[in-house]
C-alpha cells in the first residue's frame, strides 16, 4: 500500500523580515479560538478518497493472484457460526432393526447451568436443589443373580456330562451299557478348582463337582490323612457322592543304588522298569478299616468303587486283621446304593466274602462286578453266589471275560467249569428279582429257557437284557467244534438258537422291552458282519432268518424289522481266491444280517474298505 505523507511549510523570520507576528508573548497560544477553513475540509476529503482507491486496488490484485495460481492457499474457512446447516436426511430404519429411535443422549459431559444459558439468551435448565440425602441407586445385576439352572449349564459345559448319583445308572446314563465302572474323575480338576474363586455361588457349585468323586489309596497312611483333611474341612464331607478305594498289589522296594544320594539316574531296562524290585504291599488297610472310614467321614456316599487289582498270585484283600468270630460283619453303610467291584477275585472268593460285603450294604440295589482275567474260579464262585443274591438288588452288571476276540477252540479252563456246573442255569436263577441284567461272558440258549421257567409272567420285573457273547457254550467233547467267529458255522448256528430262545422267552417275560445280544470280535476280517440282535421300542435289527421272523411274529406281533436285506453286499473273489465283500453301506451300521449268508464266509474272506 502507498503511504501518504503530509509536508508542512516552515517559515523563517530571517528570510521574511517584513512579516510581523501579532501574537503577544504573554498570551497562551492554546487559548486561541481557531476555526477550520474550507481548505482543511477539502484536504481531508481528498485523503479519504485516495485511501479508498488504494484499498480497492489491493483487494482486486489479491483476487486475481489467487485465481491465476491454484497452488496458493485459498481464503480462510468461514467461522462455525456461518457454516451451512446439513441438509442430508438419513433413510428410515426398517422395523426389524433394534433400537428404532436414535440415541438422544448428550455426548458432552458438561451441561450448562441455568445462569449460563440465560446469560446467552438460551432456555434455562431447571436444576434441583442440592440435598445431603444420597439418591437411591438402581439395583444392578451380577453373576450371583442368575438362575441356578444357568450356573449349572455353564459348569456342565466346563466339567462335562455328569450323572446324578441319586438315579440308577441304567436310567441316568445315555446308554444302557454305560456303567459306574467306567466313570472317571475330571482330568483337569486342579485347573478348574480356581473357578471356585469367581463368586460365592460358584464356590459351592465347583466344590460339589470337585469332591463329588474322590479316589483314595487303600493304605493306612492314606486313610489317616483323608480323615484329618475332612475333619478340618467338615463342609466338604457332604459333597462326596462317589468314593473309589483301590488296593495296591505292588510295592516298590529300591536297592542301594536307588537309595544313594548321588546324582546318577537309576538304571532303566528295556521294559521301562528301574532297578527297584516290586514286592507284596505291607501297609494296605483292611476292608473293615476302609468301610469304617466311609461310615465316619463320608455320610452321603451313594456310589462306592472297590478295586482289588490284578497280578500273578495276587494277594487277597483282608476283610479284617482280627479273627472273625461268629456274627462278625463289616461296618454298615446305609447310604450306598451302587457297588462297583473291579478285580473282584481279590475281593470276594468264597460265599462268606460275598455275604460280608453285600450284608453291609442294606440299601444296595445296583452291583457292577468285573474280573480282570478269565478264570475257572471266577465262573465257579459266581455260580455259587448268583442264586443267593439279596432281593433288594435290581440291577446286575457282570463281566467275566473282557477279551473281545474270537477263539479257535473252547479254552481248557472253561471245560473245568462245564464239568462241574452249567453256568447259564445259575445265571438264570438271579433273574426273578432283577429289573436290568447286563452280562459279558459265555452263554447259550439254556439261559433264556431257564429264565422263562423261573419267572412268573404276572410278577416278572425284568425290563432289559444286554448280553455280550464271548462264545456259546456247547456240549461238544471235541475242541475243534467249539470255536467262535463269523467263519465258524457251528457258532453261527448256536448264536441263532440263542436269539430264538431270547425271543421265545418274551412270552413269559412280559415286561421285557429291550433285548440286545451281540458278538464282538476285534480281529474280525469284516467287523460290520459281527452278528447281533437288538429289540428296542418295537423295532428290530441285526440277524434274521425265517424261524426268527416267525417266532417274533408269534410273541410280539407289533415288533418289526427296520430293514430286511437278502445279501451282505457285492461279493467277489480276488486273484488269490479270497472272497471280497463290498458292503452296500460301508460307512453305516448294517441293520440286516441274513444268517444263511454266513455260509459264504466259511472259507477265507477279505473286505474292501
Amino acid at each position: 500500500m502507498s503511504v501518504c505523507v503530509e509536508q508542512s511549510l516552515h517559515t523563517n523570520d530571517d528570510d521574511h523580515p517584513d512579516v510581523t507576528n501579532n501574537v503577544s508573548r504573554d498570551r497562551d497560544p492554546s487559548g486561541i479560538d481557531r476555526r477550520p477553513s474550507r481548505d482543511d475540509y477539502n484536504g481531508n476529503a481528498n485523503a479519504t478518497e485516495e485511501l479508498t482507491s488504494i484499498m480497492t486496488a489491493s483487494i482486486i490484485t489479491t483476487i486475481l493472484n489467487t485465481a491465476s495460481n491454484p497452488v496458493s492457499p485459498g481464503p480462510s474457512s468461514p467461522p462455525l457460526e456461518q457454516a451451512k446447516s446439513n441438509d442430508f436426511v438419513p433413510p428410515t430404519r426398517p422395523s426389524s432393526t433394534p433400537f428404532l429411535h436414535p440415541d438422544q443422549r448428550n455426548s458432552d459431559c458438561c451441561c450448562p447451568m441455568a445462569e449460563d444459558t440465560e446469560a446467552y439468551g438460551g432456555p434455562g435448565i431447571t436444576t434441583h436443589p442440592y440435598s445431603l440425602e444420597t439418591p437411591e441407586a438402581s439395583p444392578s445385576l451380577n453373576l450371583n443373580d442368575l438362575p441356578a439352572e444357568i450356573h449349572e449349564c455353564i459348569l456342565d459345559h466346563l466339567f462335562g456330562y455328569r450323572v446324578s448319583t441319586t438315579s440308577k445308572s441304567s436310567v441316568g446314563m445315555p446308554s444302557v451299557t454305560k456303567s459306574w465302572g467306567t466313570a472317571l474323575r475330571h482330568s483337569r480338576r486342579r485347573e478348574l478348582s480356581e473357578l471356585a474363586l469367581v463368586s460365592p455361588v460358584w464356590r459351592i457349585l465347583i466344590q460339589e463337582r470337585l469332591y463329588r468323586h474322590i479316589k483314595i489309596k487303600a493304605t493306612v497312611e492314606s486313610l489317616e490323612m483323608a480323615m484329618i483333611y475332612f475333619s478340618e474341612h467338615d463342609h466338604l464331607r457332604r459333597y462326596v457322592k462317589h468314593i473309589e478305594i483301590w488296593f495296591p498289589v505292588f510295592q516298590p522296594k529300591y536297592g542301594p543304588l536307588a537309595l544313594s544320594t548321588t546324582l546318577a539316574l537309576p538304571t532303566v531296562t528295556m521294559d521301562g522298569l528301574t532297578n527297584a524290585t516290586y514286592t507284596l504291599p505291607a501297609n494296605n488297610c483292611s476292608l473293615e478299616e476302609a468301610f469304617s472310614f466311609v461310615s465316619q467321614a463320608l455320610p452321603d456316599v451313594c456310589v462306592m468303587t472297590i478295586e482289588g487289582g490284578e497280578r500273578k498270585k495276587a494277594p487277597k484283600v483282608q476283610h479284617s486283621w482280627h479273627r472273625r468270630p461268629a456274627g462278625w460283619h463289616l461296618p454298615t453303610l446305609e447310604s450306598v446304593r451302587t457297588l462297583v467291584t473291579k478285580g473282584q477275585w481279590n475281593l470276594m472268593r468264597s460265599d462268606s466274602d460275598f455275604a460280608a460285603i453285600l450284608g453291609s450294604l442294606p440299601n444296595l440295589n445296583e452291583w457292577h462286578g468285573s474280573y480282570s482275567k478269565p478264570k475257572s474260579k471266577s465262573y465257579l464262585s459266581m455260580a455259587s453266589i448268583l442264586p443267593k443274591l439279596p432281593t433288594n438288588l435290581t440291577y446286575l452288571n457282570l463281566c467275566l471275560e473282557s477279551d473281545y476276540r474270537r477263539e479257535l477252540t473252547c479254552p481248557p479252563f472253561y471245560m473245568k467249569v462245564s464239568n462241574q456246573v452249567h453256568f447259564c442255569t445259575r445265571l438264570a436263577d438271579a433273574t426273578p428279582a432283577l429289573e436290568h441284567l447286563a452280562y459279558t461272558g459265555r452263554v447259550c440258549k439254556a439261559f433264556f429257557n431257564m429264565a422263562a421257567i423261573r419267572s412268573d409272567p404276572r410278577t416278572t420285573r425284568l425290563k432289559t437284557i444286554d448280553l455280550t457273547v464271548k462264545n456259546c457254550c456247547r456240549p461238544v467233547p471235541q475242541f475243534h467244534d467249539s470255536g467262535s467267529g463269523i467263519q465258524d458255522m457251528n457258532f453261527i448256528h448256536a448264536f441263532e438258537m440263542l436269539v430264538l430262545a431270547g425271543i421265545h422267552s418274551m412270552s413269559t417275560l412280559k415286561a421285557l422291552d429291550y433285548l440286545r445280544i451281540r458278538f464282538v470280535d476285534l480281529d474280525s476280517p469284516v467287523p460290520p458282519l459281527n452278528p447281533y440282535f437288538v429289540l428296542r421300542d418295537g423295532w428290530c435289527s441285526g440277524v434274521w432268518s425265517d424261524n426268527i421272523l416267525a417266532e417274533l411274529n408269534r410273541v410280539r406281533p407289533n415288533a418289526k424289522f427296520e430293514q430286511l436285506s437278502e445279501s451282505f453286499g457285492e461279493v467277489g473273489f480276488n486273484k488269490d481266491g479270497r472272497m471280497i465283500i463290498s458292503p452296500d453301506y460301508p460307512r453305516s451300521r448294517v441293520l440286516s444280517l441274513k444268517l444263511a449268508n454266513y455260509a459264504l464266509l466259511a472259507g477265507s474272506v477279505a473286505a474292501l474298505p
